[in-house]
């Protein structure tokens, strides 16, 4: 398989769907971060002072996704859910980034959801789909999470997936307008058996 034909990409478990972003989501996307600024703003990536990447705006972002998705080097999602089988609604992000192949073989994930749909487990499910697909798809190794220690909620997506915590690094990302510390997370393709959307069903 090329890298071309890996992307796009659709994942479905249930009510929750991932799908490649779309320049068209322009409007729910402006809805759901103008929404969800003060839910989100603790935990969202920031940039540097003396960054040299110039800001995106979202069309940028969807094209600059989707060009390094088909180099093989991210898997960008867009999370839909259906509630009670209403109709679909765009409901968060979740991104494989880093994707490196050969003696590496890993990617580390991150995800949002919306402050309304949360704690329906949307993003347990999103994560369990995403990484299930790079270890059984891509064959990656290794797949890991950074977390910010304050972030109780996203700490216990990692927990109910069964991620092992690896400690701490310092200073690691640039969040919120400044660089935080963060716990990190990690599995190995052969320690999820079947799969983790198999281990999620398992433990409902």
């Amino acid at each position: 398989m090329t890298t071309q034909q890996q992307w796009p990409v659709e994942l479905s478990h249930g009510p929750v769907t991932l799908r490649p972003w779309r320049l068209q989501d322009r409007r729910a996307w402006n809805e759901i971060r103008q929404r969800n600024a003060a839910w989100t703003a603790p935990w969202d990536s920031t940039r540097p002072p003396d960054s040299i990447e110039p800001p995106l705006t979202f069309a940028g972002m969807v094209r600059q996704f989707n060009r390094r998705a088909r180099l093989g080097q991210m898997l960008p999602f867009a999370v839909d859910y259906r509630p009670d089988g209403q109709a679909w609604v765009l409901a968060g992000q979740l991104t494989i980034s880093g994707i490196t192949h050969g003696s590496a073989s890993w990617a580390q994930a991150g995800y949002w959801v919306d402050q309304r749909w949360a704690g329906r487990g949307i993003i347990p499910t999103a994560l369990a789909l995403a990484v299930d697909h790079c270890f059984f798809t891509l064959h990656l190794h290794r797949m890991e999470v950074a977390i910010r220690p304050e972030n109780v909620r996203s700490l216990r997506v990692v927990e109910k997936l069964g991620f092992r915590h690896e400690g701490s690094r310092a200073r690691y990302m640039h969040v919120d307008g400044d660089w935080r510390d963060h716990e990190m997370f990690a599995l190995h393709a052969d320690e999820v058996g079947p799969g983790l959307l198999a281990r999620l069903e398992h433990s409902a």
